[in-house]
């Protein structure tokens, strides 16, 4: 093993020290792990794998925007209803039959979602703590509001979304699919290669762009404006450009929401999602894309779990769905009780002091 590390290092090790390579590779073999993983899962699986992917990418935007920045926001499932409703009222207008109609229509809702973002954080950069919280709030609050009042939106019943058979696909993506999965794609495995494709591509551009100068702009803020001020760094620009990258994610998020859901509708989009987000952010591990990760994990499977859970105790449909938050309740109390740094934080740290008191032991050792 030694000699096989030693032969391969010199090769590994110019490819491995540059982060965009580094990303690349590992967002390239999780993503094969997840065709794997999903081409052999049920339906049902593979609908909440797609579900995870557009959460977590929601979730990615903003533990940027919340954990680099410093900038709280609960007005994030505003800017996922804006970016479903682009790309709804895209798919519309082509028919969401073809792949091409699914891209435009995600590109659409990326744009719009940018254009809010610095819409709301121009006058969002000139408040802090608190005041932003409340800013986005009011966001939260009122977009649903909008939304069920416009008719051309749907109301209150909302819009169908139209999304492509798994026979209108071209035909090299089911060849693909069929040589890594062995099985053929159908509609609902197709939304989730589609939604992971793009969480791979999103947090390899979230991961490069937070190890960057605009990155380290993003923490200095953070960290101290004052002093970030004074070493030239403009922070209305840093904050407004972290909180258009967030609102980017959110849209494309959105979008993915919209089309795995059918539907596009106000009911979905209420300030409990955009609660529930921070709090999969919390309980992942703030600042940490691999945290918004585990987090996205925990908001798509943990309410099905529980809800499964209540059932098989006796309890009816309607009760175990009530079960549910109190469920997700305690589960993020006991993460913040015994994790306070969230989970990907928590076990850094953990790493971090066994290996120091490995080392100190082993410094030790050779002393005596």
């Amino acid at each position: 093993m030694e000699r096989l590390r030693s032969l391969l290092g010199p090769l590994v090790r110019p490819v491995t020290s540059v982060p965009l390579a580094r990303h690349l590779i590992v967002a390239l073999i999780a993503f094969v792990v997840a065709m794997a993983v999903i081409g052999s899962s049920s339906q049902y699986l593979q609908t909440r794998y797609a579900e995870m992917a557009y959460f977590a990418i929601a979730a990615g935007g903003l533990t940027l925007l919340t954990g680099l920045s410093g900038q709280l926001s609960l007005g994030h499932g505003a800017l996922m209803a804006v970016g479903a409703y682009a790309a709804t009222l895209v798919l519309e207008r082509t028919g969401g039959e073809t792949l091409a109609d699914v891209f435009v229509a995600l590109i659409v809702a990326i744009a719009v979602c940018a254009v809010v973002g610095v819409l709301v954080g121009v006058p969002a950069a000139r408040l802090h703590g608190p005041y932003i919280a409340g800013a986005t709030l009011t966001l939260a609050v009122a977009v649903p509001r909008l939304a069920n009042q416009w008719e051309f939106l749907g109301g209150e019943q909302g819009l169908q979304v139209p999304v492509p058979r798994a026979a209108d696909l071209p035909v090299w993506i089911q060849d693909l699919v069929w040589f890594f999965t062995a099985v053929e794609i159908d509609q609902y495995s197709f939304l989730a290669y589609l939604g992971w494709l793009l969480l791979a591509i999103t947090f390899v551009a979230l991961a490069n762009l937070s190890r960057s100068r605009i990155g380290r702009r993003w923490r200095a803020v953070r960290d101290d404006d004052v002093s970030a001020e004074l070493a030239g760094i403009h922070l209305g620009r840093a904050r407004v450009v972290a909180f258009t990258v967030s609102a980017m994610a959110a849209g494309l998020a959105g979008g993915l929401m919209a089309m795995n859901v059918r539907l596009t509708a106000p009911g979905a989009f209420t300030i409990t999602l955009s609660l529930t987000l921070l709090a999969a952010v919390v309980l992942g591990g703030l600042g940490s894309l691999t945290g918004a990760l585990i987090g996205a994990g925990v908001l798509a499977f943990l309410p099905h779990f529980a809800t499964d859970l209540g059932e098989s105790v006796g309890l009816s449909a309607t009760q175990a769905a009530e079960v549910t938050p109190v469920v997700y309740g305690l589960v993020l109390m006991l993460v913040i009780l015994l994790a306070p740094a969230g989970i990907v934080g928590s076990l850094r740290t953990f790493l971090a002091r066994s290996s120091l008191t490995s080392s100190l032991g082993q410094t030790k050792e050779k002393t005596t």
